[in-house]
């Protein structure tokens, strides 16, 4: 699934593209994505696009009427292309730009949505339980420290919880924990506040680098300039299960937890 790194990095790469420009049509070919696309998203053909922001694993593309929600589920994309060129199968939803560019959503699987939420209606409810963004200041020890007190769920899922922080998926959390030492299935209630301190600092560098680096590569991402991203090369723990820690050699020990494949060093991680 693309986490946090990979749609920033589709945010970026799109953006330049859609600001400014007038959505001349939205072409609709399969409304049958996890949620309905409703009716409602031609209106994006009534301004001018006036941004294109992300909150979470959420793209948000806005005209004056109002705002597309677009998630990408477990393997969409979006891309910038000429309006010549063929529509692929999975191209579902497609909007023609005033540049006679197209903005096409790609989602095989169709895990993905494509929603609408009007200028004056309320914030969406995918949006409203969001917590804070990590790469802002609203993402600090203090914040950290006290929403972890009393829980007893394994840190790793605590800090995937997107009503805690937004955008620290399975990846970036076990590569985060790594580097702040802390093994994954702690209780959150249990890491200390200095542990607190390097896992807010570790979350922030793993992102930033993961987004500067082009998005980890996966299977099923590909940028959309069509180069892929180079984090992966990065990886201290993540997929390495069994090879040995890059800091002292203990093999990485690989196990389920929350239904997710985690990976960490029982060596550096207590």
């Amino acid at each position: 699934m693309p986490e946090l790194p990979e749609v920033e990095t589709t945010r970026r790469g799109i953006e330049p593209h859609l600001i400014g420009q007038a959505v001349q049509q939205v072409i609709v070919h399969n409304p049958n994505l996890r949620w309905p696309v409703p009716d409602t998203v031609q209106q994006l053909s009534q301004g001018i696009v006036q941004s294109v922001d992300r909150r979470g694993k959420y793209l948000l593309i806005t005209v004056p009427a109002g705002t597309a929600i677009v998630h990408l589920g477990m393997s969409g994309s979006l891309r910038v292309c000429n309006s010549t060129e063929p529509r692929r199968l999975h191209d579902h939803v497609e909007l023609l730009l005033s540049s006679g560019l197209l903005l096409r959503f790609h989602d095989p699987r169709r895990f993905g949505c494509f929603l609408w939420q009007g200028h004056n209606e309320p914030l969406h409810t995918l949006l409203a339980r969001l917590g804070p963004e990590p790469l802002t200041d609203a993402f600090n020890p203090d914040y950290l420290f006290r929403a972890t007190r009393k829980r007893q769920v394994a840190i790793k899922n605590f800090i995937m919880n997107s009503d805690i922080v937004v955008g620290v998926g399975n990846i970036y959390a076990s590569e985060s924990l790594f580097m702040a030492g802390v093994r994954p299935g702690r209780a959150a209630r249990r890491v200390t506040r200095k542990e607190v301190e390097k896992l807010v600092d570790a979350i922030k560098n793993v992102l930033q680098k993961s987004i500067t680096d082009g998005g980890t590569t996966l299977r099923d991402f590909i940028n959309t300039d069509g180069n892929p991203g180079y984090f992966a090369q990065s990886l201290r723990v993540y997929g390495r299960g069994g090879e040995p820690c890059h800091t002292c050699g203990e093999p990485i020990r690989q196990k389920v937890l929350g239904q997710r494949s985690t990976f960490y060093c029982s060596h550096c991680q207590r």
